[in-house]
Formats: structure tokens, sequence, C-alpha cells
């Protein structure tokens, strides 16, 4: 019989945290590196580089591959020949305690992002608890654990379906995920749950995502199941559609698709598809009573040998003096590197924001010919003047942007992925703009940031409005003034160009 230490198994849990807040697994860096030398868009190669880059950056740091450090979901299976030692807690409340020692490592702090009260007051616990956790008696004598911290930006676009018994997968999963937008910062994976009852099926779409990336081999040795052979057809078919890194337009929108499935009823289909980031975070370990878990660092060599650096031809810009005029002038898909003073905001400052505004009331910021920035900062620590700092998702604030643009004088937002429709027939009204950064390229944006101070609602946390002093912050035109979307003209133009790719 093996004895598991209740203090081996919270640390098992903050230290496995800790490691995939800055270390990428080593089967997603081949995989991406291996999507970077194939890649033949521009646009998404620069992405592809930003991330990889990135990536290294926070392994060599210890600081978070992405500012959105994840909601902690944990999958732990109890061997029923195991005894606990000391044991005071439940396994939900050691979770939670590995998670609180985490989230609030002096060195390496990671972004409180869990509010309590979703549906009131929303108000943030501060340390990241309580997580997510589904357990498992099973016959063994070791404690198996696999353990993710899941990014808003993909789980947002998690996705249910009941089909009919007789209506086609892959026809849903084709016409739902350009449906999703880039929000969820691909290159990534999609995890399927496909059976089993409405709940089964999404727990069985996220487990799909601790599953190694091996997709490459499946192709190469053959499909042996029905599994195995929708797999394959999703993830040329899902590549196909174009969509590429970032929502830019490209050949790598995937790098791989895991389906788990389950017996369901005669007249079910249920079926669930979740995305996993370009920050994809999970680790597996095991617990055997000889102590806290193991976790091997990887090595330097295994990340390819891409690091990114500003295109030559890109425009050094002045956020201090910067013009209208000047914004009308910028170019779809242009880059562009942001100097000066630049705002930020993300739901919960717009929300108070445009209440204010409603209200009669001045804003306690003026954003007159500024820009703002959609973001939720990592705090910093040792020398840093703010933790890693990279966008988040922009079609959030869209129902926001008309108001802002027209009652506060704001020039243009910087933010991840697409606009919807709403904010682009905004942003074309006003003669505004708005600039992509890249999703998973936290640590490297957050290089660029020179100054941060609190500027306004300092009691939303990482929510408050920030000024910082921004030095060759690279981002993209994303859309122009006269409401040209990259990301609508990106993925038409690299469909087009990979249906008339041989062996298509």
């Amino acid at each position: 019989m093996t004895t598991i230490r209740q203090q081996d198994f919270i640390d098992s849990i903050a230290d496995s945290l800790q490691y995939i807040s800055y270390y990428h697994p080593a089967d997603y860096i081949k995989a991406l590196g291996d999507a970077y030398e194939r890649e033949q868009s521009a646009a998404a190669k620069d992405a592809i580089a930003q991330i990889l880059t990135n990536s290294r950056m926070c392994a060599e740091g210890h600081r978070p591959i992405c500012q959105d450090t994840g909601i902690v979901c944990a999958f732990v299976k109890v061997g029923m020949d195991v005894k606990w030692a000391d044991v005071t807690m439940s396994i939900q409340d050691m979770v939670n305690e590995g998670v609180r020692q985490a989230y609030n490592h002096p060195d390496n702090k990671l972004r409180a992002s869990v509010l309590a009260d979703p549906a009131g007051a929303r108000k943030n616990t501060r340390d990241n608890t309580p997580a997510i956790v589904h357990f498992d008696l099973v016959p063994g004598n070791t404690v198996d654990v696999s353990i993710a911290a899941k990014g808003g930006g993909s789980e947002n676009k998690s996705k249910f379906v009941m089909l009919n018994p007789s209506d086609s997968i892959v026809d849903w999963v084709l016409k739902t995920v350009p449906a999703m937008g880039a929000g969820w910062c691909p290159p990534g994976m999609l995890g399927i749950g496909i059976g089993g009852t409405a709940e089964k099926a999404m727990l069985l779409a996220k487990q799909s995502l601790m599953d190694h990336i091996d997709i490459q081999d499946l192709i190469a040795r053959g499909p042996q199941n029905r599994i195995e052979e929708l797999r394959i057809e999703l993830y040329q078919k899902v590549n196909a559609l174009g969509i590429g890194a970032q929502g830019l337009g490209g050949l790598s929108t995937v790098l791989d698709v895991k389906i788990l499935d389950y017996p369901t009823h005669a007249a079910s289909l249920p079926v669930a598809m979740i995305p996993n980031c370009a920050a994809t975070r999970h680790v597996h370990f095991e617990l055997d009573g000889s102590g806290p878990a193991r976790l091997e660092p990887p090595k330097l060599e295994d990340w390819p040998a891409v690091t990114w650096t500003p295109s030559a031809q890109a425009r050094r810009v002045d956020l201090n003096t910067v013009t209208r005029a000047d914004v009308e002038s910028w170019k779809p898909g242009e880059t562009l590197l942001l100097n000066g003073k630049l705002l930020t905001g993300r739901d919960a400052a717009h929300k108070r924001m445009v209440d204010m505004l409603a209200r009669g009331e001045t804003l306690p910021v003026d954003f007159a010919n500024r820009f703002i920035y959609y973001v939720g900062p990592v705090d910093p620590v040792r020398d840093e003047v703010v933790g890693p700092a990279g966008p988040t998702t922009a079609t959030r604030m869209d129902k926001f942007t008309r108001q802002m643009l027209e009652q506060t004088g704001l020039l243009g937002m910087v933010g991840k992925a697409e606009r919807g429709q709403t904010a682009i027939d905004a942003i074309k009204d006003n003669h505004a703009v708005y600039l992509m950064a890249v999703g998973g390229a936290a640590y490297l944006v957050s290089k660029a940031i020179k100054a941060a101070r609190v500027v306004a609602f300092e009691d939303l946390g990482m929510e408050a409005i920030y000024e910082f002093d921004v030095q060759d912050m690279p981002v993209t035109v994303a859309v122009d003034s006269q409401g040209t979307s990259v990301h609508q003209t990106g993925p038409a133009e690299w469909q087009k160009k990979i249906s008339l790719m041989p062996n298509h």
C-alpha cells in the first residue's frame, strides 16, 4: 500500500502550476516549430515567430507565457490501494491550497483571474481559487494528476451541439470553427468529445486536450479506426479553411485535433469542442509515495532557432503626438511599432466608463486622441515595471466601441484577434483604427513597456486602467480607418490559395 502525504500532494500541485506557467509542453514547441517552417503567409509566420520567441523567453525568465494564467482544471485519479497520511483536507481543498501557493509565489506571481458570484458582484477571489477538480477512484496504488490552466480566450470559444444521429460531425466542425474567430489564439489544438450525455461530451473534450500532439505520426502510419480517420480529416479540413495564426490567414490553424468518445443514447449525438490556445498549459504527474512530483524542465535546445525582430519596414508611431490624419494613412496589415503613452482598459473598466457617460459624469481619464490597450497584466516581480501583458480578446469590447469613439475622442484600440461588424462599423464611421497585438506573446510584449502606473479604477485589480510608457511595441493594423479588416481578407485569401495547392 502506498502512503501519500498531504503536503507532497499540495506541493506537487503548486510546483506543476508554476511549471506550466512558463514551460510549454515540448510536443507543442516541436509542432509549432514545424508549422513555422511550413508557413507561407508572412503575417502568420511573423505571429508564430513572436509566439516561439516569447515561449523561449518565458522558459529562461520563469515568467508566464500569457498574461491570462487561467482557471485551474485538475483531473485526479486516486488508486484504491492508496493510503493518505496526515490528511486534514479534502482533495478539492488540497488542490485549492496548491493553487493558492502557486499563484502567490513571490518570484513568479500569477494573475488572479477567478471571480466569485459570477452572476452578481463578480468579485475577484485574489488567489485564483477555487479550482475545477474532477476525481476518480481507480485500481492501483498511485495518485495520477493531469493539471491545466485554461485561459478565458480559448475556453470562451467552447462549443456544444446535440446533433441528430444522421448529421455530419465534420460539417458541424467546419461550420463552427470560422465562427469562433481568432480569440482562441491559433495555432493550437481542438479537443472534441463525442457521445455520452451533454456534460460527458464536454468533459471528454477537455480531457482530450491533455494528450500529446501526434497527428503527423498518425498521418504517417495511417488511421486504424474511425476516430483516427476523423482526426486526420478534421486536421486537414480545418487547416484548409485558411484561418492561420492569430486569424491572419495562413496554412496552420490547428496543430492537432484530439477526439475522445463514449457510448451514447440511440437518439443522441452530443458533440463538444474546446480549443486550446497558443499558450497551451498542461502537465501530467504521478505520486507514488516517494515525495512530491519531479517535473523535468525542457532543454533550451528543444526550441527552434527562431528569434523575432521587428521588420525593417515597420512604421514607428509616437502615441503622444499621433493625429487622426496619421491614423487615416495606415494600411491594413501594416506593422507598427508604438512609442509613448498608452492607456489600458478591458471589460469591467469599459462597463464602468459607459455607465458614467450615460449618467453625464466626467471620466477620470481623458481619452481624446489617445489609444487604449485591452489588457489585464500580471503583477510585476523583482525589477519589472509590469508583468506579462499580452492582449485580451477584443470582440468582448465591441459593444462599447461606438460610445467610446464618439463620446471620448478615442483614436484607436489595441487588442487580440478580430473585431465584429458592430465595432468595424463604428471604427469606419469615426475614422478610427484597431491594432492587433499577438496573443501568446505576453512576456515579449511586456518588454516593450518601460513604465506603468494605475490611473483609475484601482479597485478592479488587473482590470484597472493603467497608463503604460511603451517603446517599439509591435502591432498590426487589423482594421483600418476605412473599415477593412485583415481578419476577413487574410483567411479568405489563404483559403483560396490552399484550395489551389497540389495535393489539396
